[in-house]
């Protein structure tokens, strides 16, 4: 007999959140999706998912949630749903990027009702998601890890256990810390080498084979701070409370709003397309 596939519900098909719910689909699972916006309902149900008018009904046909919105408060928003009709045994995993203490306090609020947490924050963007090359970096239960490695699977290529609940939020936050922190670096330098009339894209063919290879220097056509500020916030947070000193975070939670300005408008071009806008 065929080994029967987890029910899959997914709260937040956006840009994300419907690649994943496509990779899923692909492989077998039934899934069902909620979102606030009716037309990317509207996609997830011409992909082939079904659909729930909230959370909560949502919940009622599900054992494996992903939650895959934007903020802190939307997630709690939808988790509180969730756990008024989820089954005790079933698995929460958060996708969105928040606050270590959001993963911790969903931790609590289910194991009230016996259901389980996984920690799953997911890297590399837009692209890796359609791909199905996403990264998640997951702080859970090594039983909890396990079970959610199976489904997430489907659309990571790679998936890092990096401790309890609460370390994959870390993680994640720390990723998209050095981004930011290179971002803006390459935004300075531009500048210094524009102002001597250097060749940017042939700089860039250097940088790339040699010790000022970044991230942010290879994907910087697309690279973007929209989610910056957001990011470092949580970083910041993540400061004070463990009351560690980060001068330079906190001058790049302040940076990186000019940096999206930049970034925006006139950026350098470092790969030579004119514009360079994301």
């Amino acid at each position: 007999m065929a080994e029967s596939k987890a029910r899959i519900g997914v709260v937040g098909c956006g840009r994300m959140g419907l690649a994943m719910v496509k990779h899923l689909l692909r492989h077998g699972h039934p899934v069902t999706v909620t979102d606030i916006s009716a037309e990317q309902v509207r996609l997830a149900v011409a992909a082939g998912a079904a659909s729930a008018p909230t959370p909560a009904e949502l919940g009622k046909s599900c054992d494996f949630v992903i939650i895959a919105v934007g903020y802190d408060a939307e997630a709690l928003e939808v988790a509180n749903g969730l756990m008024t009709t989820l089954r005790p045994g079933s698995l929460v995993a958060l996708s969105s990027t928040c606050a270590p203490e959001t993963a911790e306090h969903l931790a609590k609020l289910g194991a009230a009702r016996q259901i389980e947490i996984f920690d799953a924050p997911i890297c590399r963007g837009r692209r890796a998601a359609d791909d199905g090359t996403l990264l998640a970096v997951v702080g859970a239960s090594e039983t909890v890890f396990a079970r959610g490695r199976t489904v997430y699977a489907c659309f990571c290529s790679d998936i890092i256990h990096i401790g309890p609940v609460g370390h994959g939020q870390i993680a994640k936050a720390i990723n998209n810390l050095v981004p930011w922190v290179n971002g803006l670096t390459l935004i300075e330098a531009g500048r210094i080498c524009e102002a001597f009339g250097v060749n940017l894209p042939k700089l860039r063919e250097a940088m790339l084979i040699s010790t000022g290879k970044s991230g942010a220097l290879e994907g910087w056509s697309t690279m973007s701070f929209t989610w910056a500020l957001k990011d470092m916030q949580i970083v910041s947070r993540m400061t004070d409370r463990a009351n560690v000193g980060a001068p330079l975070t906190g001058a790049v939670r302040e940076l990186v709003k000019e940096g999206r300005k930049i970034k925006q408008t006139n950026p350098p071009d470092w790969t030579g397309t004119g514009t360079d806008l994301s």
